[in-house]
């Protein structure tokens, strides 16, 4: 690692990076090579590797458990459970959701054949409210899809009683919150479902993957017998079916990270206290704090980034960072109402949103996961800091 003091020093100027490889964003926790090995061999020597085998048994057994709910539905991906939901519950109509999201999210309504209908969110939480879902709502709206971010929750309570106000369902979109709690109920039995992820950026991750929770047994009846070509448990009747089977190789994964899942979010606390410490005195730069809940997982470091303050806007920054071998992200950008096709298709919320299109000029996911150390964290502080003394004349360089 270099030090930097002076403008020559960061690698924009033609210093050398901070770091000689990528530290990136994502949680990347994965077992040892060992335990990954046995378990493999396991599947191989059975010589059964998909279809609702023992292991996956065993996983949706484990998540019921964890999360304290009826039903535990493992599916390939988050974005294929939110489909399978939407799906089951309407053949047409409009969702309400938020623009500022993973445009997942919005896909998953549009590849089930309905219409999102976007909303804005809180400039402090980041989540909707019953404010900002009241300001969008639209008579013929079927039901509402929140999203529960950076390991925080929405005030599951208020939506809740807004929805019912409206006589319409709620379900979410939690792929960000698998172990976070609120009053120490964990995440995954709010709304009528909530959809969490394990794709490798999260802190529970199966290289890919995800699941669907809920306590009604007729919608759980219905994503068991979508989820594949042929029935499984109760038979009922659905609109279609999908491949959204998860395999025994990602279940066995899942099952190793469900293990290691306290060690994990323990220590993505310690490296969020560290950034706390090592940005608490840059000007411009604000920690965002997971809202709604009282035990976060950490998914996500993000900050936001005050231009006027800092010196540097946050796409400078993270141009600045990346030379430097930090891979921050933009997170979100653009907000989903600005992205491809939603743009185009529905132009009327252009210039709606204006939190959101406040929130994605600003904020900055940083680096936190298995591949981040403490001595990373203050490294990358302490080139935020000298870039925030030099960013007058950093600016040349960023253009």
């Amino acid at each position: 690692m270099t030090e930097k003091r002076s403008v020559a020093d960061f690698a924009v100027a033609g210093g050398s990076p901070q770091f000689s490889k990528i530290i990136p964003v994502g949680q990347l926790y994965f077992p040892s090579w060992d335990r990954y090995e046995a378990a493999m061999r396991d599947i191989f020597n059975r010589r059964y590797y998909t279809n609702h085998g023992p292991l996956l048994e065993r996983l949706e057994a484990r998540l019921e458990a964890f999360f304290g709910v009826r039903h535990a539905i493992a599916v390939t991906n988050a974005t294929i459970g939110l489909i399978m939901i939407a799906k089951a519950l309407f053949r047409s109509g409009k969702i309400l959701v938020p623009g500022f999201t993973f445009v997942g999210t919005a896909q998953a309504i549009s590849f089930a054949g309905l219409d999102p209908v976007f909303c804005d969110v809180d400039a402090s939480t980041h989540h909707v409210t019953p404010e900002s879902l009241d300001r969008a709502f639209e008579p013929d709206l079927r039901a509402i899809l929140g999203v529960n971010l950076w390991g925080g929750a929405v005030d599951f309570g208020s939506i809740q009683h807004f929805a019912e106000s409206k006589g319409i369902p709620v379900f979410y979109d939690s792929a960000h919150g698998i172990g976070s709690s609120i009053g120490g109920r964990r995440l995954g039995s709010f709304g009528l479902a909530e959809v969490f992820s394990f794709h490798a950026t999260k802190v529970l991750g199966s290289t890919e993957g995800g699941c669907i929770c809920t306590n009604d047994d007729d919608l759980a009846a219905l994503l068991r017998n979508m989820r594949c070509g042929y029935g499984m448990g109760r038979i009922v009747e659905v609109p279609v079916t999908t491949n959204g089977r998860m395999s025994e190789a990602q279940a066995a994964i899942a099952l190793m990270s469900l293990d290691d899942l306290d060690e994990h979010i323990a220590r993505n606390q310690a490296l969020a206290a560290r950034y706390a410490a090592a940005l608490s005195e840059v000007p411009g730069i604000e920690l965002c704090e997971p809202s709604g809940v009282d035990f976060s997982n950490r998914q996500y470091l993000v900050c936001a980034v005050d231009e006027d303050t800092f010196g540097l806007s946050r796409d400078r920054l993270a141009r600045l960072l990346k030379a430097e071998n930090i891979y921050a992200r933009r997170y979100f950008f653009p907000g989903v109402h600005r992205s491809v096709p939603y743009a185009t298709q529905y132009p009327q919320y252009l210039d709606r949103l204006t939190t959101t299109d406040a929130l994605c000029s600003k904020l900055i996911q940083l680096p936190i996961g298995a591949l981040v150390t403490e001595e990373d964290i203050d490294a990358i502080g302490g080139v935020i800091r000298v870039a925030s003394r030099h960013a007058h004349a950093l600016q040349r360089y960023l253009t």
